[in-house]
């Protein structure tokens, strides 16, 4: 699956700005008032702290939408065959008319990614496959005013990760 494509959180550089969420929204003309169904969300992380030195506390950011999986259980809990995989990109797509909105799809992601629009039909992140087709990055990642989020091959991504991790241990 060299060939997948995928996003990137760098969670050291992720603030919690949601610009994100606000630009996928945007992209894909999801309503304000139901952002509790937005396809991207960023959760906050906080740890330490507490009744115990203040030094200890930290909060990290975490910027998640669907992971396109390489095995994607939702591809596979879909009774109707409304989920698939782009050829190209290897994304996870939906063919909303094929979805009867059963939440098996639900059922089977172990991150929670499926939202339901107002028909009670399956949505989700298609890697904005109209933008990426155009040559131009993901609105999430467009927008990140951190860089947090980069998109491209996942082995390209991984690789610069393995790197990095080397990097700091002294390996390279």
């Amino acid at each position: 699956m060299d060939g997948r494509y995928g996003l990137f959180l760098d969670v050291q550089r992720c603030v919690g700005c949601e610009a994100c969420v606000v630009a996928c929204m945007d992209q894909n003309d999801l309503e304000v008032e139901r952002k509790a169904h937005a396809w991207r969300r960023v959760f906050k992380l906080e740890s330490g702290g507490g009744d115990a030195a203040a030094a200890d506390a930290s909060i990290a950011f975490v910027s998640l939408a669907c992971m396109h999986c390489g095995d994607a259980p939702c591809i596979l809990g879909c009774p109707t065959g409304a989920l698939g995989r782009d050829a190209a990109t290897g994304a996870v797509t939906v063919e909303a008319g094929r979805c009867v909105g059963c939440h098996s799809c639900s059922i089977a992601c172990p991150f929670g990614v499926p939202r339901y629009g107002a028909d009670g039909r399956m949505q989700k992140c298609d890697l904005c496959s109209g933008r990426v087709a155009a040559g131009l990055d993901p609105a999430c990642v467009h927008t990140c005013p951190t860089r947090a989020l980069r998109y491209g091959r996942v082995n390209d991504l991984t690789a610069g990760v393995q790197q990095r991790a080397a990097e700091r241990l002294g390996l390279r």
